[in-house]
């Protein structure tokens, strides 16, 4: 597509309001590219803040796509990420409506949409594109370039997965703009890259080359910023998805690392294995690197959501005892007040072990 900013028609229906829709609520929240209807025929007449507040859009929520279509959409985001990355076989006939109506489909799914002959068949008679956003990049062997680049890296690890890393590497690299500082935020996955356009989805690249690809984003997004930080996926103790954050703790080659945690959890969801303390998790992540380039935890992330402002507050109070570290709920206080105090940890570049 061109340079011109997309208007989302997003197709979420009987999820936008779960977490799973969660592609849905990052791009509402965070995206350059315009929303312009969602479709849940369950919310259908309301607008989005009606059914999840915290999104503060205006955009009304419709039954369908030719509803949706009277908003002058020009491309359909497929708006959740289910587990195993599906498409729900019912959405089939919403997205052969959006081609058919010459919409561009933009699809972070698993199920790549441009494999489907049906889909990509349709898309060749209308000329429209579909954007698989997991389409991983070319393959690329770690090699070291990463450690040469001028810009500081910061990166999110988390206590689990959906803790909220890419919020956290959102608000803060916002934060560190809005301070004066030339600071990018670096997408690994399907909701970042549809937020920021451009990423590389490290969940879709075979394990040889996922630290490769990580390098890659790195050394890319490096010129003309200062700051980059970069957007953690899984969790060290999750037995599911911790290849990827080793990908992304040595691909990287993180200057400094925030931990993020949800307040509320205190086992990995899904599989009931307890989350390490957040003094423990710190220690993990600090011997990991120290093994290949050192990077310290400089301050803690905490998601306090679901929580009272009490219950928020003495949360956080406990989270900077245990681990004596900045720590603050980007969201609910806002990010400038944690990158204000990390950022004198981040001021020069750490040595890899060579």
């Amino acid at each position: 597509m061109s340079e011109a900013r997309r208007r989302y028609a997003i197709l979420a229906p009987g999820t936008f309001a779960a977490r799973s829709a969660k592609t849905a609520h990052g791009v509402i929240a965070y995206g350059s590219d315009e929303t312009v209807a969602v479709i849940d025929p369950a919310f259908a007449g309301r607008r989005v803040r009606d059914a999840v507040p915290y999104l503060r859009s205006d955009a009304p929520i419709v039954a369908s796509v030719d509803e949706a279509l009277a908003f002058a959409p020009t491309a359909l985001l497929v708006g959740v990420a289910p587990a195993g990355g599906a498409l729900p076989p019912d959405w089939r006939a919403s997205i052969l409506r959006a081609i058919d109506a010459g919409l561009e489909i933009v699809s972070g799914l698993h199920q790549f949409l441009g494999d489907d002959a049906q889909f990509a068949a349709a898309a060749a008679r209308r000329g429209v594109r579909l954007w698989d956003v997991r389409t991983p990049p070319p393959p690329r062997l770690f090699e070291g370039s990463a450690y040469g680049v001028a810009a500081r890296v910061i990166l999110t690890v988390g206590t689990d997965c959906a803790v909220g890393k890419m919020t956290a590497s959102l608000e803060l690299s916002r934060a560190a703009r809005e301070a004066g500082v030339a600071a990018a935020f670096v997408a690994t996955g399907q909701t970042g890259i549809a937020i920021a356009g451009r990423g590389a989805p490290i969940d879709r690249v075979i394990a040889d080359f996922a630290s490769g690809a990580v390098e890659e984003l790195v050394v890319t997004h490096a010129p003309g910023n200062d700051l980059l930080f970069v957007e953690g996926q899984g969790g060290i103790n999750n037995a599911a998805f911790a290849p990827v954050t080793l990908a992304l703790l040595y691909g990287a080659a993180p200057d400094a690392l925030v931990l993020v945690h949800l307040a509320k959890r205190t086992h990995v969801e899904d599989l009931g294995t307890p989350l390490l303390s957040l003094s423990r998790a710190i220690a993990v992540y600090e011997a990991l690197c120290a093994t290949v380039k050192p990077a310290r935890v400089v301050a803690v992330a905490l998601n306090t959501a679901g929580l009272d402002d009490a219950a928020a507050a003495r949360a956080l109070d406990d989270a900077r005892a245990e681990t004596r570290l900045p720590c603050d709920d980007v969201v609910r206080n806002g990010p400038h007040a944690l990158f204000g105090a990390l950022a004198p940890n981040v001021a020069t570049k750490t040595r890899p072990l060579r």
